[in-house]
C-alpha cells in the first residue's frame, strides 16, 4: 500500500526542539520531492519546506524553506529508512499547526521549484502529525 505517514508532533515549550518523520511504505521516497505543509486552525495551509528527488544526476536534493522557518527548521532524508524528516528548533507558539508531508506520483517527479506551482495538486498526503508550542 502507498501510503505517507508522520509522526513525531507533540507538546513543546517555546524555545524547544521536535524533529518530525515522514515514512514511506509501497515506494521509495528518494525518487520523489517531498514537501512538509502545516496547518493551524482558522488558517490556511502553508508549505514550510521541501527536499528536492536525489535519484538522479538531474535532481540533487536541494531544499527550500518558508521565509518563516529558514534558519530554524532542517529537512533531510534516510533513503535506508525511506524516511524524510523536519527537524525543528527554537520553535513559536505561532508554528503550532498539523504537520503533513506530500508528495505526488506525477509532479513529485519534479524539484522544489517546479511542485511549487502544484501544491493543490499533489494526491499523496499523509494523515498529519499535530504540534502544539505552549508554556
Amino acid at each position: 500500500q502507498v501510503q505517507l505517514v508522520e509522526s513525531g508532533g507533540g507538546l513543546v515549550q517555546p524555545g524547544g526542539s521536535l524533529t518530525l518523520s515522514c515514512a514511506a511504505s509501497g515506494f521509495s521516497l528518494d525518487r520523489f520531492t517531498i514537501v512538509w505543509f502545516r496547518q493551524a486552525p482558522g488558517r490556511e495551509r502553508e508549505a514550510v519546506s521541501c527536499v528536492s528527488r536525489n535519484d538522479d544526476d538531474r535532481y540533487d536534493g536541494t531544499t527550500d524553506y518558508a521565509d518563516s522557518v529558514k534558519r530554524r527548521f532542517a529537512i533531510s532524508r534516510d533513503a535506508i529508512k525511506n524516511t524524510v524528516y523536519l527537524q525543528m528548533s527554537s520553535l513559536k507558539p505561532e508554528d503550532t499547526a498539523v504537520y503533513y508531508c506530500a508528495t505526488d506520483h506525477v509532479f513529485g517527479k519534479e524539484d522544489c521549484s517546479v511542485i511549487a506551482r502544484r501544491y493543490d495538486d499533489l494526491g499523496l498526503w499523509g494523515q498529519g502529525t499535530p504540534v502544539t508550542v505552549s508554556s
